[in-house]
């Protein structure tokens, strides 16, 4: 192994834990014309694949190619490119794992942890497999990326770290603007928001001249006649701080990709089962040629209105967790099949929900007038492209569409039911592990069903709409109840809750949610929608074993967290992680002996967590309701200062998180999964799907054979 003072912490996962995404029986209960449908989306989605990898890193493209031209090169026989560039076993190995952890996250920065990870062979090992390949020589010398790019950048450590460039990280939604601020940043994301220009699908690029160019994801590379969403201008004289400086809106950022997604997406509307799902699909190829967001909008709320379609779809720019400004989005693209008997499940709980949302602890004026009931579905994933895949979805982020038409929940059963076997599970006591280990499954189910319907789904945003038009009554406004007064503060025009809240909106957002899952799975009506108990409290029957299990997990997922913050910059890099770090320490800070680390040893190799199951209903509730109340409260009320200093007061590593309890969690960290995904094949007007073998090798040749 490659061994480099203070690098270890970087080195890729030996081995990586590869599962498989099985989806098969569910592809095959679909007619040919759905199978066509997810055909095409899923073409689509995978040729997105480019975009990521230039969102990841300026190299990302070119390891994502160098891999694949060995692949290619000796059919997928690797002993054979091991003889040819005289390698050791280990070397090759090393590589094969570094490989299969790059495809699993779409580049060489973790997609869930932002954080840069390194092969531990050798630099040697990867001269000498591209001199056996010229192919692959060819790719690293054609994009000017040296072997050393595989590794640390050891002058220049804060790029090991996604982040703002001017903190010393690296971001290339900034691609090329090492000196661009955050504050300039900041400032054209003001002014994009006076011209009603969204950013999602943006890179903005500043010029040694200090004018700025803000690059449009679109398959053309002029704007249409009719002009942009911006109207026919593509210049703009800025102001404030920015005075005497221009803005030009240039098309065609990731053209060749988005022009044959349009394609794909065209055929998918000639397949689709419905009207409404044609309309969405023209707007999305409308959105993808033109680089309208309008557009993109149009086809997310027909997608709201497109309830239970038997081939599940969403495409685009869609999450922002990793623009460190929380604005631009990565690009994803989802083809599921539902599950129709799981399905009923979360059926059941959205027909609850208008009961379940006045437990929470706000009243009505935070809430939304009505509620939307949303299509919540249990799914089985075919395809989903991006750097990561999560557990569950709650979209549209599009608030003006989530409070006017509504939004969609799915819950991903294949990748909630997907194990690596005799994965150890660190910081559970052995006095808890039997029942950890039997409820874990059905426990991660009812916090990710709670989180995405009652917790991303609740909340209304108090707002003036336009000029003098509010959504509240501004003569009287509520009463906070954190403070007891009136509130003070609201969104402007034009301002949006990522707007506001800038760069820890997204990790704030998930906190919320994620305590709201905490304090509704208190509620054992809610248990016995899925399954567990008879609706009555019952601390020591099964709804009791998965009610106990889920605060375990929650505060297991808190210790673990501290791998995600980087001690050298003092910064969290997963927003989820930095959420229920905050949520461990509301259990610590509960009192009356709720939340106990406990440990004997002083280096901590015997930490484990402590709860007191018979104070979940009572000490622990009561806790998390508090903290979500602020939560909740401050980002209704777009009452930065207040959310802010809560979330880095609640989100602060100090010096033993820091010094002694992180190195003891790097230490027993283990792997997260990698998914290998199936393919689908078009012959003669009919789809097959090709399933691949959870190895390294598996997960690269399903790569090399999608051709993207």
């Amino acid at each position: 192994m490659h061994q480099t003072n203070g690098q270890s912490q970087y080195f890729a996962d030996a081995p990586p834990t590869i599962v498989p995404l099985l989806v098969k029986p569910h592809f095959d209960a679909l007619t040919d014309e759905q199978k066509l449908y997810a055909h095409h989306v899923s073409r689509a989605a995978f040729l997105g694949t480019r975009i990521v990898l230039r969102q990841v890193s300026p190299e990302s493209e070119a390891i994502f190619d160098f891999i694949l031209s060995l692949q290619n090169a000796y059919h997928g026989y690797w002993p054979n490119l091991q003889k040819a560039a005289g390698i050791t076993d280990q070397a090759l190995q090393d590589f094969l794992n570094y490989a299969t952890q790059f495809l699993g996250n779409a580049g060489n920065y973790k997609g869930f942890g932002d954080s840069k990870f390194i092969p531990r062979c050798p630099p040697e090992t990867i001269d000498a497999l591209a001199s056996a390949v010229p192919k692959a020589k060819e790719v690293l010398e054609k994009s000017k990326t040296s072997v050393a790019a595989f590794y640390a950048t050891t002058q220049q450590p804060g790029l090991m770290h996604l982040g703002f460039p001017d903190k010393g990280h690296l971001s290339t939604y900034y691609p090329d603007s090492p000196d661009i601020t955050q504050d300039e940043i900041e400032q054209i994301s003001d002014f994009m928001a006076e011209k009603k220009l969204l950013p999602e699908n943006t890179r903005l690029k500043k010029n040694r001249d200090g004018n700025f160019r803000l690059l449009i994801a679109s398959g053309l590379a002029k704007p249409p006649p009719e002009g942009g969403d911006a109207g026919p201008e593509t210049v703009f004289d800025l102001s404030g701080e920015l005075d005497g400086k221009k803005l030009e809106l240039v098309y065609g950022d990731h053209i060749e990709e988005l022009a044959k997604i349009a394609l794909q997406i065209k055929k998918a509307g000639l397949c689709a089962a419905n009207d409404r799902q044609k309309q969405m699909m023209d707007q999305y190829a409308k959105s993808f040629g033109s680089g309208s967001l309008n557009a993109f909008k149009e086809s997310q709320k027909l997608w709201v209105k497109d309830i239970g379609p038997m081939v599940e779809t969403n495409i685009g720019f869609i999450e922002t967790y990793r623009d460190p400004a929380n604005v631009r989005a990565e690009w994803e693209g989802l083809i599921a099949m539902v599950n129709k008997e799981r399905t009923q499940a979360f059926q059941k709980l959205v027909d609850a929900a208008p009961g379940m949302i006045p437990k929470l602890p706000w009243s009505r004026d935070f809430e939304k007038d009505t509620f939307q009931a949303p299509d919540f579905t249990s799914l089985e994933v075919m395809t989903f492209n991006g750097s990561g895949i999560p557990a569950g979805i709650n979209i549209p982020n599009y608030n003006d569409i989530r409070q006017e038409i509504g939004f969609k929940n799915v819950s991903l059963g294949n990748v909630l039911s997907a194990k690596a076997p005799n994965e150890p599970i660190p910081f559970i006591h052995p006095r808890d592990l039997d029942v950890y280990q039997a409820n874990r499954d059905q426990a991660f189910e009812v916090q990710v069903g709670i989180h995405e319907l009652l917790g991303h789904g609740t909340g209304k945003l108090l707002q003036e709409t336009e000029q003098g038009k509010y959504n509240f009554d501004i003569s009287n406004p509520p009463l906070n109840p954190v403070t007891n007064k009136p509130i003070a503060t609201y969104y402007k025009p034009g301002q949006t809750w990522s707007s506001v809240f800038g760069g820890f909106s997204a990790s704030y957002e998930e906190c919320r949610a994620e305590c709201v899952a905490m304090a509704l799975s208190c509620d054992f009506s809610i248990l016995e929608i899925f399954g567990f108990g008879d609706g009555s409290v019952d601390v020591d029957g099964k709804s009791g074993d998965v009610l106990y299990t889920g605060y375990l997990s929650m505060a297991r997922a808190g210790i673990a967290a501290v791998e995600f913050w980087d001690p050298r910059s003092r910064k969290w890099g997963q927003a989820h992680m930095q959420a229920r770090f905050s949520i461990l320490k509301t259990f610590l800070d509960a009192g009356e002996g709720f939340a106990t680390l406990d440990y004997t040893r002083d280096d901590l190799s015997d930490l484990t967590v402590g709860l007191d199951r018979g104070k979940i209903l009572t000490v622990g509730r009561k806790a998390v309701e508090a903290y979500l109340q602020k939560l909740h409260v401050f980002k209704c009320t777009a009452d930065y200062e207040a959310g802010k200093k809560l979330y880095e007061g609640m989100t602060h590593v100090d010096d033993w998180w820091a010094t002694t309890v992180r190195p003891e969690v790097l230490r027993r960290k283990t792997p997260r999964k990698v998914f290998v995904q199936a393919n689908t094949v078009e012959k003669n007007g009919k789809v097959e799907l090709k399933e691949y073998e959870p190895t390294c090798e598996g997960m690269i040749q399903s790569w090399a054979e999608r051709g993207v």
